[in-house]
């Protein structure tokens, strides 16, 4: 993952994502480039628009986000309901006693 995250961070610099600086970038952080790896993701985001892809990611997490906040929205309103249950509960019990 550290590769892809040079990658990233050369292409966010405006620089250009080649072997030798992604061993740079990697090298930097005090962890030896394995050549095939950063061989193989040069090679890869090649021929990728990586601004494109970029927003595709975050449109496709932005659409699989929706559902998730929707029904986090109904958990929430489904709580009060059980809540004003078991008062109404207590409250049953309190007039036997009171």
């Amino acid at each position: 993952m550290e590769y892809v995250y040079a990658a990233l961070l050369l292409h966010k610099v405006k620089k250009e994502i080649s072997e030798v600086s992604v061993k740079k970038v990697i090298s930097a952080t005090g962890v030896q480039a394995d050549d095939v790896k950063v061989k193989a993701l040069v090679s890869a985001l090649d021929e990728v628009d990586i601004e494109e892809a970029l927003k595709n990611a975050t449109l496709t997490q932005a659409v699989a986000a929706a559902p998730a906040a929707a029904a986090a929205t109904e958990e929430k309103k489904a709580e009060p309901a059980e809540e004003e249950k078991k008062e109404e509960a207590l409250d049953g019990l309190s007039s036997l006693f009171g």
